[in-house]
């Protein structure tokens, strides 16, 4: 087992995955990684809200790391990862259990599509993304004010009223983030939601090669909007220390 200190080292370690490289954030204060072979885990706090250990590679040995890991950096973090192989790394460390299922996608490249319409917004107006996020996706955990959550694009109506919104979040040197996806009720079923995410993902792949986001399963329509967009899909699972997963 070594302790990785450098996102190159990650990036070697994991042959580039980006669910791990995503998770290492850069490699940022607070984030700490280790290998065995060709096993790799990352611990990374408040990566997209939540202390997250990243897992990957062969099971036997990323249970061990996945102990380790535990060990230094406490039991508020939560091991995610492909979910075939987080079954098994859960069944396999004492103390833990699955929490859930969802899926994580990724793209290199934007197929075709209307891109107008969508435009970034200025910090001034944060309170209305608060506004549509609380109607819309009250869930999201890209918020206005998180300092990670670092820009907004919106498109609104030819009233001035914001009708879609999506952010850059969470975004790692070279893997970007897509999150805080949210379209107005009243708004829905007119392509908003789509353009507006193509738009943000078309800048994250500029800047950062790739985007990436998470999605929940029970979520249909989100699906088979960014496969429309280019994202491909992993199934994966997270699992946390027992009592509090």
């Amino acid at each position: 087992m070594r302790e990785l200190t450098r996102t190159a080292e990650v990036v070697d370690a994991s042959a580039d995955d980006d669910l791990i490289v995503w998770t290492a954030q850069g490699m940022k204060p607070g984030v700490r990684a280790w290998a065995d072979g060709d096993a790799v885990v990352v611990a990374s706090p408040r990566a997209s809200r939540r202390d997250r250990i990243a897992v990957h590679g062969d099971a036997a040995r990323a249970a061990r790391l996945v102990r380790h890991a535990l060990a230094e950096v406490g039991p508020s973090f939560r091991p995610f990862g492909d979910r075939a192989l987080l079954h098994e790394v859960t069944g396999a460390v004492d103390g833990l259990e699955i929490a859930g299922g969802f899926s994580w996608m990724t793209t290199t490249g934007l197929t075709e599509g209307a891109r107008s319409g969508a435009g970034w917004l200025s910090p001034d107006e944060d309170p209305d993304v608060t506004d549509l996020l609380k109607t819309a996706n009250p869930d999201s955990y890209a918020v206005p004010g998180i300092p990670e959550v670092r820009r907004w694009a919106g498109i609104r109506d030819d009233a001035g009223e914001l009708l879609a919104v999506a952010a850059d979040a969470w975004s790692a040197p070279t893997v970007g983030l897509l999150a805080g996806v949210a379209t107005a009720v009243q708004a829905r079923g007119r392509g908003l939601g789509e353009r507006v995410c193509r738009f943000v993902t078309a800048a994250l792949l500029a800047e950062h090669h790739r985007a990436s986001l998470m999605v929940d399963d029970a979520n249909p329509s989100a699906l088979s909007l960014y496969a429309r967009l280019g994202f491909s899909r992993r199934l994966v699972a997270a699992s946390g220390v027992t009592g509090s997963a």
